[in-house]
């Protein structure tokens, strides 16, 4: 069994490998939409292998976590804590998916030009990175007020995935040769707006180890409204 010292020795690693793998997921974001913006196939590609890496970071995470729930006996706060790490550990690694997916666009696009100049599309995936870098440092220092605010900053790149999408269906509409394209771009931009939505995720699972309490801070009601 564990002392108390090795404990907050392990937990205090798992804190700094769980920051690196969201900088990793993070970074990887960035890179796949600079890699989209600037056409660059062979970054491209680089990110979706890297995908590989940011998985392996995973996969680690959780098995250290879980020997350390097997190698003694948490406090109530403590096994929170290794519980959410597993939680924030796999939504992690399904954000680096998102990142890979847009390196994969990049790859579909080629060097076919663009349908317009991207801005849009790297100011969406500048906001959700900053919003992850945030929730995450909100999860790591226990601040729960942080993890309340958080969300709905997703409001901002919910209305550019609306704005990107509108421009897109004209474009469509206008010429029809650019369907194929335009059709990658939302994808893209579909990508960056569900990597956005994990982060709420984060900020519940900081809500959870602090306080015990599960909340739902997504207040956007995505039921339709039936036509009179």
């Amino acid at each position: 069994m564990m002392t108390r010292k090795a404990l907050d020795a392990q937990l205090h690693t798992l804190r700094n490998e769980l920051r690196d793998l969201g900088e990793w997921v993070a970074q990887a974001a960035r890179d796949a939409m600079e890699a989209l913006k600037r056409q660059d196939l062979v970054a491209a590609r680089r990110i979706y292998e890297h995908d590989q890496v940011i998985n392996a970071k995973r996969y680690a995470i959780e098995q250290q976590t879980l020997i350390t729930i097997a190698t003694q006996q948490p406090l109530a706060h403590d096994l929170r804590f290794l519980a959410s790490v597993l939680d924030i550990a796999g939504e992690l690694e399904r954000m680096g998916d998102y990142a890979k997916g847009v390196a994969k666009i990049t790859l579909l696009v080629g060097q076919e030009p663009l349908l317009k100049p991207l801005i849009d599309l790297p100011r969406m995936t500048d906001l959700a990175t900053d919003m992850l870098h945030r929730a995450l440092d909100a999860f790591l220092r226990g601040d729960v007020e942080a993890a309340r605010r958080i969300p709905s900053e997703d409001d901002q790149i919910d209305a550019l995935y609306n704005q990107i999408y509108r421009e897109l269906i004209a474009i469509m509409l206008q010429r029809p040769q650019a369907i194929d394209q335009a059709n990658y771009l939302m994808w893209a931009a579909h990508n960056i707006e569900r990597f956005a939505d994990r982060v709420t995720n984060i900020c519940e699972r900081t809500i959870f180890t602090v306080t015990g309490e599960m909340v739902e801070l997504d207040a956007t009601n995505d039921l339709p409204t039936a036509r009179q």
